[in-house]
């Protein structure tokens, strides 16, 4: 008997198959662009964010200085508090508990005299940032001494001299240098902020696209 069916024989079983969607390192996740897509303004909102904080943290970087030190402060009080819990359950199963408890003590202390006094955190942080200059030039210096000339003994002296050089400046000034490593941070956030808008608009040029909405200037009929 002769059928209708206009299709090539052995395709009516393909055309029921799902379409495999490619994925991998190079054609990347379609199912997380399509998401991403759909919410590029939280992308872009969150560029606008960090392009705002790094402004103001360089117009104004004693006030985000002192804004850390109390974010840091208030960190230490609420993981001294989950230390402090964590010391009564050991202590309920009769496990060791005083480590857990001393440590949790010591957290909150810390974080009241942080609250109370702001900027000494933001100068222990510096003089922190400063002592580990120094050790790590130090052993810089250390193992170009074994390196031979050929293999770079030279650059990495000077690397070592050069992080020596900005742990004894924080030293030697500490509240300039924790205004400069605010000027630091502040670069960070704008340029990172730049790139997130750049990829929120990207992704808001593809929303039509992965939601099947005609672009501009489509003919529709």
């Amino acid at each position: 008997m002769a059928t209708n069916d206009s299709n090539p024989p052995g395709t009516g079983a393909l055309e029921n198959r799902p379409i495999p969607v490619r994925s991998g390192p190079g054609t990347g996740d379609p199912v997380m662009s399509a998401v991403l897509a759909r919410n590029w303004w939280a992308v872009a909102l969150r560029g606008v964010a960090a392009i705002l904080f790094g402004f103001l943290a360089l117009i104004a970087p004693g006030a985000v200085l002192i804004s850390i030190a109390l974010l840091f402060a208030a960190y230490l009080i609420v993981d001294g508090l989950f230390g402090i819990v964590s010391a009564i359950r050991a202590a309920q199963k009769h496990e060791r508990w005083s480590l857990l408890l001393a440590e949790g003590v010591l957290n909150i202390l810390v974080g009241l005299v942080a609250f109370m006094f702001p900027g000494g955190a933001v100068l222990a942080f510096v003089l922190v940032t400063a002592a580990w200059a120094l050790v790590t030039g130090g052993l810089m210096i250390g193992a170009a001494f074994k390196l031979v000339p050929e293999h770079g003994r030279g650059w990495m002296l000077l690397s070592g001299a050069v992080s020596i050089l900005f742990g004894l400046a924080l030293v030697m000034a500490p509240m300039a240098g924790a205004v400069v490593l605010t000027w630091w941070f502040a670069g960070y956030a704008i340029a990172f902020g730049a790139l997130l808008l750049v990829v929120g608009f990207k992704l808001r040029g593809r929303k039509g696209l992965e939601s099947g909405e005609p672009s501009r200037g489509a003919v529709t009929g």
